[in-house]
C-alpha cells in the first residue's frame, strides 16, 4: 500500500501542479508505473473542474460557465496536456522525417500547426460545455478527463516510446507497460461512465475514440511510436471528442420529434 501510494503521489506531481509531499527513495521508473493511476488523476482535475462549471452555472450560462472551467484545468495542470498537443501537431505537421519531427517537438517555441490545434481545440471544448445544462457538463468533464487519461495509457501499452530518456515531459526511459497497469487504468477511466445518462457514454466514445486512435497511428507511421507531447495530444483528443459526443447526445435528445 505504501508502494501504490507513492505512485499515486508521483502521478500528481507528474500531471498537475497540485502539491504534494516530498517522494522518497524516488526512482526513476515511477513515472511509467505510476501511469496506471493516470486516470485517476483526470478524475481529480476533471472533478475541480466539474465543481468550477457547475458553480459558474449558477451566475451565468453559455461560455462563461465553459471557459471558466477550461481554465481551471489548464491551471491544475499546468497546461500539460495542451502543450502536448501542440508540439505534436508542430512537429507531425512540420517535419520531413522521424528526426526532424522529434526535433521539431522539443523545441519550446510554438509554430503555425501548434497554434492551430491548441486553439480550435480549446474552442471546440467550450463550444460543446456551452450547450450543456450544469448537472450533464459537470459529469462530462468528470468523464472526459478520466477516459482522455486512460486513453493515454492505452498508447502507452500499444506503441513503442521513441522519445529520448530525459530530453521530453517524460524525464524516464520508459519500460513496457503491463496489461494489469493498463487494465488498472482502465477501471479507474471507466468509474464516472457508470454513471451516465442513457446514450451518452456511447456517443462519446463514438466520437472521441476514431480521432485518438488514427492520431496513434500517425504518430506510429511519422514518428515510430510515441513521446510524452504524443501522449498529451491523444489526451486532448480524445477529451475534444468525448465532449464533443455528449454534447451531440444532449442535441439529439433535446431536439423536437416529427
Amino acid at each position: 500500500m505504501a508502494r501504490q501510494l507513492q505512485l499515486l503521489l508521483c502521478a500528481v506531481q507528474f500531471l498537475t501542479w497540485l502539491p504534494t509531499p516530498r517522494l522518497k527513495d524516488f526512482e526513476p521508473d515511477w513515472v511509467s508505473r505510476s501511469a496506471r493511476y493516470f486516470p485517476l488523476v483526470g478524475l481529480l482535475v476533471g472533478g475541480a473542474c466539474a465543481l468550477v462549471f457547475w458553480a459558474a452555472s449558477q451566475v451565468w450560462s453559455g461560455w462563461i460557465p465553459a471557459i471558466l472551467a477550461i481554465a481551471a484545468g489548464v491551471l491544475i495542470t499546468g497546461a500539460f496536456h495542451e502543450d502536448g498537443l501542440a508540439d505534436t501537431a508542430d512537429g507531425l505537421g512540420g517535419g520531413a522525417d522521424p528526426a526532424k519531427r522529434l526535433a521539431i517537438m522539443k523545441d519550446s517555441r510554438i509554430g503555425t500547426y501548434g497554434a492551430l490545434a491548441l486553439g480550435l481545440g480549446l474552442a471546440l471544448k467550450a463550444a460543446a460545455l456551452a450547450t450543456l445544462p450544469a448537472g450533464l457538463g459537470a459529469w462530462a468533464l468528470i468523464a472526459a478527463h478520466g477516459t482522455g487519461r486512460g486513453a493515454s495509457v492505452i498508447a502507452m501499452r500499444l506503441l513503442p516510446y521513441v522519445g529520448a530518456p530525459g530530453a521530453s515531459k517524460w524525464k524516464s526511459a520508459p519500460v513496457g507497460l503491463s496489461l494489469g497497469e493498463m487494465l488498472t487504468a482502465l477501471v479507474f477511466a471507466g468509474l464516472p461512465l457508470a454513471l451516465s445518462p442513457d446514450g451518452v457514454v456511447v456517443q462519446g466514445l463514438l466520437l472521441a475514440s476514431p480521432p485518438a486512435l488514427v492520431l496513434a497511428l500517425i504518430a506510429r507511421r511519422l514518428l515510430g511510436g510515441y513521446t510524452g507531447d504524443v501522449l498529451g495530444a491523444v489526451e486532448q483528443v480524445f477529451e475534444i471528442g468525448f465532449l464533443l459526443g455528449v454534447s451531440a447526445a444532449f442535441a439529439l435528445a433535446a431536439a423536437p420529434r416529427a
